[in-house]
């Protein structure tokens, strides 16, 4: 009599069609209570609008102390490039010979360009600048030394003291020439900003936290019942604490987005006066822009702030929600 052959093991291939199912049903619940939440919050319109309007004045004031600070470091680059010497040549130095020292200066290591003004045209600059040309058209010789301006290749301030002494150290050079005080100063006022940035986000990130954290306080405070029904048949604190995570997250995502618009509306009615009190100077200006790093930046801190809020105010008051 032949035997049946046995049927062939389905251990693996149940436990990958169980552990699939699960991870179904996991995503299936993160999408229910993704979409309860929202629900939740559009019933409530003006509450989760003023919630989420809180959350962005929070965010507007270090995210526009971040872009000044951003156009401060490119308006330091551009001052630091633009960082020459001047070598004043020593008196009764000829055009020919002031010629030659130029050269000697531009081969020196360190030295990108050169530029000669002699006697005579710094005397008519001199002059066209104070409007002084009669008066100084009067005087018998000209009290003003041959100079030359170097344009280091690096801008750096100690690249440049350094070549500054090389330079002062060369034959028919008198003095040279180096203002790098109010650059120092522009850097050190640059720190300062940066640091009070710095505070500031940390604070009202702060601020973002305990808005979040009250308004899910109250929301778990309404829903006291529910969460006792379901955590005495069984339901753990991850499946409790999920719904509130996702309203956290949304009033994140809102806040955000209205910061952003705040920012974007700020800098368009901020533009036009900027640019004319630029142009008055006679340069260009025009603010900063977050672009779509700085935008995708702002919007994911506040989500995560959001998240962040949720949590720690659900963890803390789960704990005191006992099934009686």
């Amino acid at each position: 009599m032949s035997r049946s052959p046995a049927p062939p093991p389905r251990g693996a291939r149940t436990h990958r069609t169980r552990s699939s199912s699960r991870f179904r049903g996991w995503l299936r619940h993160h999408r229910a209570m993704a979409l309860d939440s929202a629900r939740r919050l559009l019933r409530t319109p003006i509450g989760s609008l003023v919630t989420m309007l809180a959350i962005a004045i929070a965010l507007v004031l270090p995210a526009a102390l971040w872009l000044t600070l951003d156009s401060a470091r490119l308006l330091d680059a551009e001052l630091t490039e633009s960082a020459t010497l001047t070598a004043y040549l020593a008196p009764g130095v000829d055009d020919g010979e002031a010629g030659r020292i130029e050269e000697a200066l531009g081969a020196q290591p360190g030295v990108a360009r050169t530029r000669l003004i002699t006697a005579a045209e710094g005397m008519a600059e001199f002059q066209q600048a104070l409007g002084l040309t009669d008066a100084l058209a009067r005087l018998d010789d000209n009290p003003l030394p041959a100079s030359v301006v170097v344009t280091p290749e690096v801008p750096a301030p100690d690249a440049v003291r350094e070549l500054a002494e090389t330079l002062g150290a060369l034959s028919g050079v008198e003095e040279v020439r180096l203002d790098m005080a109010w650059i120092e100063r522009l850097r050190s006022l640059a720190e300062l900003g940066q640091r009070v940035a710095l505070a500031l986000a940390v604070l009202f990130g702060g601020g973002v936290l305990l808005v979040v954290g009250n308004t899910i306080r109250l929301a778990v405070e309404s829903r006291r019942k529910e969460i006792e029904v379901i955590t005495l048949i069984g339901a753990t604190h991850g499946f409790v604490r999920r719904p509130f995570l996702y309203s956290g997250a949304w009033y994140g995502l809102g806040g955000g987005l209205l910061a952003w618009v705040l920012l974007t509306l700020g800098g368009e009615w901020l533009a036009a006066p900027v640019s004319a009190l630029a142009a008055s100077y006679g340069a260009s200006f025009s603010l900063p822009r977050l672009g779509a790093g700085g935008s995708a930046t702002l919007v994911g801190c506040s989500i995560l702030l959001g998240w962040l809020g949720a949590w720690i105010a659900v963890s803390r008051h789960l704990a005191e929600v006992k099934p009686r």
